[in-house]
């Protein structure tokens, strides 16, 4: 493999190739579910839903204020500006077909 000092370098710290520059065999990590399997067939009593929902929305990453109000500024714009260019297009194709067959 044609590489230089660098790259094989970075290679090797990433666990990519070995010392001698070999491309090593991918190492695979054990995967563990993350909540425990029921048996098929049994059902989740609702209690346990909503517990394991109220954990899983703890773990998300909300937006903050600021960052909600950016994002809205953000989408309120790009729709005003598309909407005024389909208005405009709209209105120049309406026009120019109302002159192509004028009678």
């Amino acid at each position: 493999m044609a590489m230089n000092r660098e790259t094989r370098r970075l290679m090797q710290r990433q666990g990519q190739v070995g010392p001698d520059g070999e491309p090593v065999a991918p190492r695979r990590e054990a995967t563990r579910p993350i909540t425990t399997a029921a048996a098929p067939g049994s059902r989740t009593k609702p209690t346990d839903f909503f517990r394991e929902v109220r954990a899983e929305l703890r773990r998300v990453a909300w937006p903050t204020r600021a960052q909600t109000l950016n994002y809205t500024f953000v989408v309120l714009i790009t729709l005003a500006v598309l909407m005024a260019l389909i208005f405009l297009l709209d209105t120049a194709f309406a026009k120019s077909v109302l002159f192509l067959f004028k009678k």
